[in-house]
């Protein structure tokens, strides 16, 4: 598998990234290259299109309905709509239940078609395995205070010689919580939100700090662990200190444009 860090700013897209999204990738046993995206937050879209063209897509995973983790589902949906050169199939968007009706209004009143006809939305149902291609997903609800999900994603590993699965888990956006420990569970890298820093932000149940996000990795001994969802008003470099001082293992800051091979 291969994860490219396409958007990872908090809530809102900054001056240096887009918002939330992740490209991951993987060939099936038929030499397919199979392409899914872990969110699609604002200002993603545009940048997207530095890594795929979007038509190749093949689904599209919203951990939960905030703008800054699926509001570029508009460019997306006129994209595959209105292309006057590729020719454009329907592709399942797994969201939160009230998915469809979000993507209706982000169409636009009265706007036609609908876009059922080119974004097909499927409610995520947590604890059953879903079959994308070359990866298998689970979710779990997560601690956040709109129905949000965390996945995890087992699929080939790319690297020569290793184990011929691998796993991914994303965190979505959620504070501690004993869901977050089953996805996270001796994954092979843990994509984690730490939108919050423990010198200032108090509030709980929204998101984590870095050095929660940091206790998350230690407990479940995953093997490499990127942390993400940083708004642009916190500073990177401190999150990265509080998560180091609660996890030993190897630790990034998500950047756009860095790509991780599993």
């Amino acid at each position: 598998m291969k994860l490219t860090i396409v958007g990872c700013s908090g809530s809102f897209a900054g001056p240096q990234s887009p918002a939330s999204c992740y490209l991951l990738q993987a060939a099936d046993g038929n030499g397919k290259t199979w392409s899914v995206l872990l969110d699609l937050g604002a200002g993603a879209f545009g940048a997207l299109q530095k890594y795929i063209n979007p038509t190749d897509l093949d689904a599209v995973l919203i951990s939960h309905l905030d703008p800054d983790h699926c509001v570029d589902l508009a460019g997306l949906r006129v994209w595959r709509h209105y292309h006057p050169h590729d020719a454009q199939l329907s592709i399942p968007i797994y969201a939160p239940r009230g998915g469809a009706a979000f993507m209706a209004q982000l169409a636009g009143a009265g706007e036609e078609p609908n876009p059922s006809d080119v974004l097909e939305h499927r409610p995520w149902v947590t604890g059953v395995p879903l079959q994308i291609g070359p990866f298998t997903v689970t979710v779990e609800q997560v601690n956040h205070p709109v129905e949000a999900y965390g996945m995890r994603i087992s699929g080939p590993s790319s690297q020569p010689g290793s184990v011929p699965s691998v796993v991914l888990t994303f965190s979505g956006d959620t504070d501690d919580c004993p869901e977050l420990d089953l996805l996270a569970a001796e994954a092979d890298l843990l994509l984690i939100e730490a939108g919050f820093t423990e010198a200032r932000d108090d509030p709980r149940d929204i998101h984590l700090t870095g050095a929660r996000a940091g206790a998350v990795a230690a407990r479940n001994r995953v093997g490499r662990t990127v942390l993400t969802h940083i708004p642009p008003w916190n500073d990177p470099q401190e999150i990265l200190a509080e998560a180091k001082g609660t996890h030993r293992g190897p630790i990034d800051l998500a950047i756009p444009g860095a790509v991780f091979t599993l």
